[in-house]
């Protein structure tokens, strides 16, 4: 059966050879990696200390990490914790974020690249996040006797008709995953009809929510509130309304683009920051902007200055890059629209909005994390196709603590509605500020529901 995978993953990726290739002469994309990914030689771990082996596809799920690691660092000090991720923005990211942890591609499920990761990691326990399940990785860690464990699971319907339409091949690969820590209960429910014992389910909740601050007044958001000549948020001498639009695709650009010119003529304080998804796109959607007729502000062109310094942040001129006076017109010229080009600090923007619209949910993606703005008390807009986050874009709308539009002249319609009632702007953001903390502490059950995995391994190593 490995040699059969093998061919097929081989065949697969001869295919989509020529995509790869294009994509990489494009954007860059695809020009890291390689070897790792392949042949599974990665350094080689020495220390002969118990080792839990993480894997992260990407940004998103990198970013849920950081709460969790730092409670596995807590309870057991005395464990190597190894992560591999997917990306290469993952990848750098992970660096940036863990940089005292081992980071590493993750390996192809070729079965020589699968073995050769386990021999070099010798690791006593894998942890997937989500739901990364690869039938050569599974089986290479039941071969080893290594426990594989789930955290952060979801199982979206059509992931569960399509694992059902692999019959009992698939689910052979889901008994070797020992433990199911996952969001809620409608998942645990389908693994259960997919055929997995009751036994090793359990309900945890969402990382996601413990993974996002509540208090939109942090340092990294005043700082970039100085850098793009916003107000600081809660200030009494705020004078501008800013809309972040945050990981957008393809077309929403374009879209929100339209949307502002309209809006920006109603009020002409408000303040646009947009923040693409994807790094590959950032000098597209610049150019988007200046087509547009906007001036533009991009974010890697900005520097923050040393702790006591007085001196303007570099690539900003003083008007720009310093907050306004207070009543200040901003309407007196042409603002420029903000473009977030760097990566990991869409969070802390998030904290400068009087309203949000999360992208990828008027392309193909499914959607995106709309818990941050939540969290930080931000009036949340996203769009109809939000299937990688149904079940809680479906509770925030039950709870009316978020709006769902279905096209883009409603998008405008709810954007004209909240920037005219700022009690109603207020509220929403109260409720879904709420709601995210109402549903904290997955990380604290996820940590107990790894406890056995990590005592068992620690004895059975010590022995």
């Amino acid at each position: 059966m490995a040699n059969f995978l093998d061919l097929i993953y081989a065949l697969a990726l001869l295919g989509a050879t020529p995509y790869l290739a294009w994509q990489r002469f494009r954007s860059g994309k695809y020009r890291r990696g390689w070897w790792p990914k392949l042949t599974g030689w990665i350094p080689p771990r020495s220390s002969r200390l118990p080792c839990a082996w993480l894997h992260a596809v990407s940004v998103g799920e990198v970013l849920l990490l950081r709460p969790l690691l730092a409670q596995l660092r807590q309870h057991y000090p005395h464990w190597e914790l190894v992560l591999t991720v997917g990306t290469e923005t993952g990848y750098d990211l992970a660096r940036r974020t863990f940089p005292d942890l081992t980071v590493c591609f993750a390996p192809f499920d070729f079965s020589w690249a699968i073995r050769n990761v386990f021999e070099r990691l010798r690791p006593n326990l894998v942890i997937l996040v989500e739901l990364e399940l690869w039938p050569n990785w599974l089986r290479e860690a039941q071969r080893r006797q290594v426990p594989v464990a789930v955290i952060n699971g979801r199982l979206s319907q059509h992931s569960y008709h399509g694992y059902r339409r692999l019959g009992r091949w698939f689910t052979h690969h889901l008994r070797c995953v020992q433990l199911w820590a996952v969001q809620n209960a409608t998942y645990a429910d389908r693994l259960r009809r997919l055929g997995v014992s009751p036994a090793r389910i359990v309900v945890t909740g969402s990382l996601k929510f413990d993974g996002v601050a509540t208090q939109r007044h942090q340092l990294r958001t005043v700082e970039l509130a100085h850098l793009f000549g916003l107000t600081p948020p809660d200030s009494a001498d705020k004078t501008e309304l800013v809309w972040v639009a945050g990981s957008t695709q393809e077309p929403e650009e374009t879209l929100v683009l339209q949307i502002y010119a309209r809006l920006h003529a109603r009020w002409p304080q408000l303040r646009l920051i947009l923040v693409p998804r994807h790094q590959e796109r950032f000098e597209h959607v610049a150019r988007l902007i200046q087509q547009h007729g906007w001036p533009l502000l991009r974010r890697s062109s900005l520097s923050l200055p040393q702790p006591g310094s007085s001196q303007v942040p570099r690539g900003a001129d003083a008007s720009a890059a310093a907050p306004p006076p207070p009543g200040e017109k901003l309407h007196a010229r042409k603002p420029p629209v903000i473009l977030v080009d760097t990566l990991g600090e869409l969070a802390a923007v998030w904290g400068l909005a009087d309203v949000a619209f999360v992208g990828g949910s008027f392309g193909n993606r499914g959607g995106q994390n709309m818990l941050e703005p939540a969290a930080l008390g931000v009036p949340v807009i996203f769009g109809p196709h939000v299937w990688n986050f149904q079940e809680i874009a479906d509770e925030l709308c039950r709870a009316d603590a978020a709006i769902q539009v279905h096209s883009p002249h409603e998008l405008e319609a709810v954007l004209v509605a909240l920037l005219a009632d700022a009690p109603r702007r207020q509220l929403l953001g109260q409720r879904a500020r709420s709601f995210v903390v109402a549903h904290q502490g997955a990380v604290h059950r996820t940590v107990q529901a790894l406890h056995p995995f990590f005592t068992k391994a620690a004895l059975t190593d010590a022995a």
